[in-house]
């Protein structure tokens, strides 16, 4: 089967200036030529742009790219584990998450315990968390996190529970960019620390978010998959 331009962008829902510029960039092989010189797409073709659809929410388009890049030179393999870094990456987050979450718990029992007024200067927290200062400093400058500040000398200090806001801001880092994270940073930017029943509500909506970025990984790899048997087949 073969389509024209204006055909197969409406069959993806996208114009055909994205079509050409994925061809432009190497993300499906170039278009054939008619006859008379116009540019026709195939069912090859068709199987990329589902691929690219199917894992750029999950994977990004950086890692969509490299892999597609990758099959088209032959590089299956390398492909395949530049997809399986993400979804260990996914994993890894996923576990930090439930640690954070028994961390909420562990301290909600402990509030009005002596331990839960400990104060941390910038750099207990940045050798805490295993984040930057620098790092932390622009997470406060865009407002996802509040210090509190010495009323003698001005100077940040912060509380277990500063911890456990700027370690969830953590967890959504490495997310691929959507509206999803975007309002899951907003909200985090807008709960309270010292609200602990509000950060564990956060932290459960991450939680959410990683079980549908299991399912949109599964989705990806499946016409992954389906489009590297598509190439293995014989011509």
């Amino acid at each position: 089967m073969t389509m024209r331009p204006k055909r197969m962008a409406k069959t993806f829902m996208i114009s055909p200036s994205t079509l050409r510029n994925y061809e432009a960039k190497g993300l499906i092989p170039p278009a054939e030529r008619s006859a008379n010189g116009y540019r026709m797409y195939t069912d090859l073709h068709a199987a990329y742009l589902e691929c690219i659809q199917a894992m750029a929410p999950s994977f990004g388009m950086e890692v969509t790219t490299k892999v597609l890049h990758g099959l088209r030179h032959d590089m299956s393999y390398d492909a395949l584990w530049a997809v399986r870094k993400k979804e260990v990456a996914l994993y890894e987050e996923k576990v930090k998450l439930a640690q954070i979450i028994e961390d909420i718990r562990q301290v909600m029992k402990e509030n009005n315990s002596p331990g839960a007024m400990e104060r941390f200067a910038i750099h207990e927290v940045s050798e805490m968390t295993k984040i930057s200062k620098s790092t932390i400093r622009y997470w406060e400058q865009a407002g996802y996190v509040k210090a509190d500040r010495d009323p003698e000398n001005r100077y940040r200090y912060y509380s277990r529970a500063h911890l456990l806001k700027i370690r969830l801001i953590h967890v959504l880092q490495n997310s691929v960019y959507s509206e999803d994270t975007v309002k899951l940073k907003q909200s985090i930017a807008a709960a309270e620390h010292t609200d602990l029943q509000s950060i564990m509500r956060l932290a459960e909506q991450i939680r959410s978010y990683q079980n549908k970025g299991i399912e949109s990984q599964m989705c990806g790899i499946s016409s992954l998959w389906k489009l590297i048997q598509l190439l293995k087949a014989p011509i």
